[in-house]
């Protein structure tokens, strides 16, 4: 499936819309043999292990480093990202919600030469640790189409608009912060000095310098991820992406994504705090 962006947090589409279709539509869930089989085509199973490469940006939120809490730090990562564990997130979520049909639309893209090809250079780019590195890469390749009036940096956008990047990403910082911090208040972590509505308030104050950090990324992202495809291919990509049916699946596939990253990151917040005293926030 498509990159998603590693920013200083990322996760969270609201499911509750899916809720809503799961109760009105008596769609035939995937049986769990044909999710495994979509995961892997898709390349989602190694989506949901590279979650675990943004447990850093929670130390972050609280004026501290992952380095702060020395190898105890790297024991919580890896037992609260497991990664059987996150794989049966999502097929407990995605065998209530994922019909037959979806299903099949997106698994029969990603079964075809290009589809495989992509889902190739996508799971390189999910499990690139060195954001720096590949954000710098791909600046550099756009800074290079842009000096040569290449209409690859108009694919590149209109890919990125298929998969909605800014909206679903904006929406997905502002949650998942708004339940680290609430969980990491919970738990003593940290004295919360504002009320849920206040901080997210602020946090939506934040969203227009937000939605222009995230467009940049999302686009050096593409950049970088999709260089070794020509620009037919990418345009046959961002056409895949914009059929009604995939446009269902890629909505259900960032839910489910955010809302185990969100899930994750409070169990984080409560695990903290037997590693770290309370502080002020």
């Amino acid at each position: 499936m498509r990159a998603f962006i590693r920013a200083p947090l990322m996760a969270f589409t609201l499911l509750c819309l899916f809720a809503l279709q799961i109760q009105t539509q008596p769609a035939r869930a995937a049986n769990i043999e044909r999710l495994e089989a979509f995961l892997e085509v898709t390349g989602f199973d190694v989506a949901l292990e590279s979650i675990r490469l943004s447990a850093d940006s929670a130390p972050r939120m609280l004026g501290l480093e992952a380095e702060d809490f020395g190898s105890e730090w790297s024991r919580l990562v890896r037992e609260v990202f497991e990664t059987e564990l996150m794989h049966d997130m999502a097929l407990d979520i995605l065998g209530k919600a994922l019909d037959d049909d979806l299903l099949t639309h997106a698994a029969d893209f990603y079964a075809t030469d290009l589809g495989q090809r992509l889902v190739v250079a996508e799971n390189a780019s999910h499990m690139k640790e060195d954001d720096d590195l590949k954000s710098e890469s791909g600046l550099a390749i756009i800074d290079g189409l842009v000096r040569i009036g290449s209409p690859r940096v108009d694919l590149l956008n209109r890919l990125n608009a298929a998969s909605d990047v800014e909206d679903s990403s904006i929406k997905s910082i502002q949650e998942v912060q708004v339940r680290f911090l609430m969980a990491a208040a919970a738990a003593g972590v940290i004295e919360l000095r504002m009320d849920e509505p206040d901080l997210r308030e602020a946090l939506r104050s934040q969203e227009r310098d937000m939605r222009a950090s995230i467009k940049a990324n999302a686009l050096a992202n593409a950049a970088y991820t999709y260089q070794a495809f020509s620009d037919d291919e990418v345009a046959a990509y961002a056409d895949a992406l914009a059929h009604p049916k995939m446009q269902k699946v890629y909505a259900l596939m960032n839910a489910v994504q955010y809302e185990i990253m969100a899930n994750r990151f409070e169990r984080v917040a409560e695990r903290l705090s037997a590693m770290q005293p309370s502080q002020d926030l």
